[in-house]
This record gives C-alpha cells, structure tokens and sequence, in this order.
C-alpha cells in the first residue's frame, strides 16, 4: 500500500502553511476456482502433438479463462513423453496479470495432489503477465505420461485438473470530500397511502358482505393472476366490480395491505387470534394470486409456530400447496417419539387422513428413517419440541371470529 503525502507553502506569505492530502494505492487479487473432469483419457490418446481437450469456459475478475490439456503433449521435440497442462486467456485483454494454480486430483483419497501454484510463496518477477487473448501460462512437462497412466491421479479412465486464477488488480482511494446519503426506499409506503386515500380506485372488491376499492394496475403489477383476470384476454366482463369467494373479509383485508405496502401488519394486534390460523388462510391466498414473497412469508411464520394442536393441519396446508420446506419441518416434528401420539389425537390429524391420506405413507417412511438413526444422531440433532399451543388451529378453513 503507498500514500502520498503533499506540502505546500502559500505564495506570498511570510509563514509556511501546510496541507496535507491522502490517497492510497491498493493491489489486490480476485480469486476464482474451476475443476475440469477429463473422461475417456485412454481415447484422448493419440489425438496428436499439439492437440488438446478445452474446458468450458469460466469467468475470474472480469475476464474469460479456460483449462487446455494435451494428452500427447505440447512440443514435439518431447516426443508425446509427456502430457502438457495449460491455463488460458479465453477473452479480450490486454496485460492481464494474474496468480495461477494448476492442480491434479489424487482420485485414491491420500489427497498426495500434484500442484504448480503461485499461491502463497514469493514471485521474483512478481505475477504473471498475458498480453493477448490465447495467452497461456502451465507446463509442457506437466507429468510424464507412463508415471501419470498407473498412478492414483487416474481414475476410472479419468482424470480431474483443478484450477485456481487470482486476477490482480490496482486502484487508488483519495479522501471523500461529500457524502450525500441515500434515504431508504419508501415505495411500499406511498402505495399504501394511496389505498388509504381511495384516491384513483378503480376496483371494488365484495368479500364476505364487505366491500374493499383498489387499483387495477397495482394490483396486476402485483399478481400475474389479478394481471390476466383484469387485463388478459379472459379477462372478466365486469372489472369494476369482482367477489371474493372461499376467503373471509379480515383476511383479504391483510392480502390487500401486503400488496400496497409489501408486508404484513401485526397478525394478532389485528385478530386478536392465534396467529398460526391466520397465517394459514394468508398462505392459501397467496398461492391463489401467486405472491411468492407472501406465500415464503407464511411458511416461515407458520414454522416458527408449529405445535402439538397446528402442526397436522399446517402439514395439510403445505402438501396442498407444494410448500416442501414447511412440509419437511412438520413431518420432522411429528416423527418425533415425544410428539407422535399426541399429534394423532388432535382433530386436525383427523382432518390430515381425510384431506391427505398420502401424507401417512410419508409420515410412517419419515419415522422409520428417525429410529433407525436415532442411536447415531442422539445427541447431535436440534429439534423442535411441542410448545403447548391451544386448540385453535385443528381445521385448515376454521372460521375466524
């Protein structure tokens, strides 16, 4: 790292003054890694001197490189003796400099790898310079062909080279003389305040004998669903006017505020209810209208708060609406010796042989798995454990009140 320091003595004045200014030079390397599998290395054979199989492409600090190998090496005065390993400039560029680091795999697992590096050791010459696409660092003599054929570098007929390429770069930092900060966005909000001021209401939704006016294009910028229901060419005939079936008024109300403000009030400050039931009913509406963000949204709420009472009903949930992470984290808490019995006396394990009655093969293969391992893993698993929670929450559609 340099710094520059200047004084400076104002013309005309009797006493010196001095300023000082600050700027540093930093060098640095930007590092990345690809592993090239050679299969078939017996059929590469024999392709010819100077002939080579090419890695796909892969991109290290802005540029382009690939992985060059020639079974019957590079230069013909070796022969075909030895196999030749190469690192290329696959891209445009001028004087790239950069690290490099060839490895070849031992395939036994004695992890004995072969490796050229100019990784972490001294360079005299400093690092390596490419002037021009094609440019290439590696070996001729990588290994020589009868040691590589009956060593444990292969494999199955295969070989495996991994390559490492650190891209060095320079840039200068000077002091900031502004900083002008940038306010968070606040879009959300203005959306909000725009629902809350019906100015502009184009729509108006009947839901449960309530009535809610929106925006046709907030909501089909929100909603590939609500996009084709209000502007597809199945569009409905009446778009001044829709009715909301099988969702009940509080719950399209907190549908609606997720869609204008991109999230969701305080559940329970607002039912006044378990906040599992609610986030159950918003998880469906979600995957109805197709708002990804709010359907992740529940399935993380409705995790944190799985219980004895809810998790059947939430597993019910996430198999009808392909929620397979949700869908995981119940059947592991089910399977679990302390919670399996009285799981299955609750009303929404009922619900769950009558709704998903596939679900209690997975269950039964779930616990299996459980016991089986239970000796290995005792001790080495953070589980959930049942909570206590009340009964509301044992139907997937309970009403709300």
């Amino acid at each position: 790292m340099d710094a520059t320091r200047v004084c400076s003595e104002v013309p005309g004045s009797s006493k010196s003054t001095t300023s000082l200014t600050e700027s540093t030079s930093r060098t640095e390397t930007i590092n990345g890694s690809h592993e090239f599998k050679i299969s078939g290395y017996s059929l590469a054979k024999g392709m010819g001197i100077g002939k080579y199989v090419a890695s796909d492409t892969f991109m290290v600090g802005g540029y382009s490189w690939a992985v060059y190998f020639y079974p019957d090496g590079k230069s013909p005065e070796d022969n075909s003796v030895y196999v030749s390993l190469f690192i290329a400039l696959a891209s445009e560029g001028a004087d790239v400099r950069a690290l490099f680091e060839l490895t070849l795999v031992d395939q036994s697992g004695n992890e004995r790898h072969k490796v050229h590096s100019h990784f972490g050791r001294t360079l005299e010459s400093g690092p390596y310079t490419l002037k021009y696409r094609g440019s290439m660092w590696g070996y001729k003599r990588f290994f020589k062909r009868t040691l590589l054929e009956s060593s444990d570098y292969l494999k199955d007929n295969c070989l495996l080279v991994r390559c490492c390429v650190g891209v060095v770069k320079s840039h200068t930092e000077g002091p900031r003389s502004y900083n002008i900060p940038v306010p968070v966005s606040d879009l959300g909000h203005q959306f909000g305040k725009l629902l809350e001021s019906g100015k502009g209401v184009d729509v108006t939704f009947q839901v449960d004998g309530e009535a809610f006016p929106a925006h046709t294009l907030v909501l089909a910028a929100r909603s590939p669903v609500f996009r084709a229901q209000l502007f597809g060419p199945l569009k409905n005939h009446n778009t001044k006017r829709i009715d909301i079936e099988d969702m009940e008024a509080p719950i399209f109300k907190m549908f609606l505020h997720f869609i204008y403000w991109d999230e969701l009030p305080n559940l329970e400050d607002i039912m006044g209810t378990d906040s599992t039931l609610v986030a159950q009913h918003l998880l469906a509406a979600a995957d109805r209208y197709a708002l990804e963000r709010l359907r992740t949204i529940c399935e993380s709420k409705l995790c944190e708060g799985i219980s004895i009472n809810t998790v059947a009903t939430t597993l019910a949930l996430a198999e009808q609406h392909h929620c397979f992470q949700l869908k995981a984290a119940c059947l592991k808490f089910i399977a679990l010796p302390q919670n399996l019995k009285a799981v299955m006396e609750t009303d929404g394990f009922d619900y769950l042989k009558e709704s998903c009655p596939c679900l209690l093969s997975e269950l039964l293969e779930y616990v299996a798995r459980l016991s089986e391992h239970s000796l290995t893993s005792l001790g080495n698993r953070k589980e959930l454990y049942a909570d206590g929670g009340d009964v509301n929450g044992r139907r997937v559609k309970q009403r709300l009140h």
